[in-house]
């Protein structure tokens, strides 16, 4: 795969954390790709660390926001594929920050009629602390220090970073979309437009990801394993408002009962149109 590829990088109001993501994404050895900054209602924090990432990177870093009015994750996921220029997107969140090769990684693994979902490895809170307020670079460590934070409790495996040439074993799970994740995804924007993108009647956290997965499926795109080749750092944070998830997880049946492809609210349900940051509170670690 030679195209270019768009991170679509999903956040909202955790600017220490997207900061330290960008850093990671800086650091990248491959660099032919573009950055669209997912933001689901951020303040003016999120706005100035993607300014200053925009102006100090080479990188090319779009900002696509939209107003605050709860959890809108597939929502803004779909502005922010209308805002992309890559033939492969890349869907990361904005608390999972990426080693060296990941992009890399995610071109060879890149396939026609297949989409890649990779895995993540959790840091605890105090090591999580370390990164936001005290410096630490985990993406830079080499395996003695993983294997040092692992037996310390700082990280909660070492699979998810050890890089293994599954071969064909990367197809064993074809069909199966439990267990994969949105946040280290990887889709063909062909694939996503088959599919009319996620399904923004998904609202308040959960199971988005799971629904656009079955559509995939359902229009003939496979799944393809990014286990121990695209792992992510996974920051920690409090645990999501999982107040919609019942809601969603009818929504989730329905579509799968239904047998759809398409979403109901999803690309073509929007004006292509950015909005800019607006004034509203962030939320910072508390260093």
């Amino acid at each position: 795969m030679t195209e270019l590829i768009s991170v679509i990088l999903a956040t909202y109001n955790r600017p220490d954390a997207l900061d330290a993501v960008l850093r990671g994404l800086s650091r990248q050895t491959e660099r032919d790709f573009e950055i669209v900054i997912a933001d689901d209602g951020s303040g003016t924090a999120t706005a100035q660390v993607v300014k200053r990432w925009a102006a100090a990177d080479s990188l090319p870093i779009a900002h696509v926001w939209h107003e605050d009015r709860g959890f809108r994750l597939a929502e803004i996921r779909n502005r922010a594929i209308l805002r992309s220029r890559g033939a492969y997107c890349i869907f990361l969140d904005g608390d999972c920050i990426p080693r060296p090769n990941f992009v890399a990684t995610h071109r060879q693994l890149a396939e026609p009629g297949w989409f890649v979902a990779g895995n993540r490895v959790l840091l605890s809170r105090v090591l999580t602390e370390r990164v936001l307020c005290g410096g630490a670079e985990p993406e830079t460590w080499g395996i003695a220090e993983i294997l040092r934070q692992r037996f310390s409790g700082g990280i909660n495996r070492i699979t998810a970073l050890l890089a293994l040439p599954l071969g064909p074993l990367r197809k064993v799970n074809a069909a199966r979309w439990r267990g994969a994740r949105g946040a280290n995804l990887a889709i063909y924007r062909s694939d996503l437009d088959r599919v009319d993108g996620f399904d923004a009647v998904f609202s308040g956290w959960g199971r988005e990801d799971s629904d656009i997965m079955v559509r995939l499926f359902r229009s003939g795109v496979r799944r393809k394993d990014g286990r121990f080749a695209t792992g992510v750092l996974h920051l920690w944070h409090p645990e999501n408002d999982r107040s919609a998830l019942s809601a969603n997880e009818s929504r989730l049946d329905d579509a799968i009962a239904s047998r759809r492809t398409r979403a109901i609210r999803g690309l073509s349900s929007l004006d292509p149109a950015l909005v800019d940051p607006a004034l509203t509170p962030a939320v910072h670690w508390p260093c």
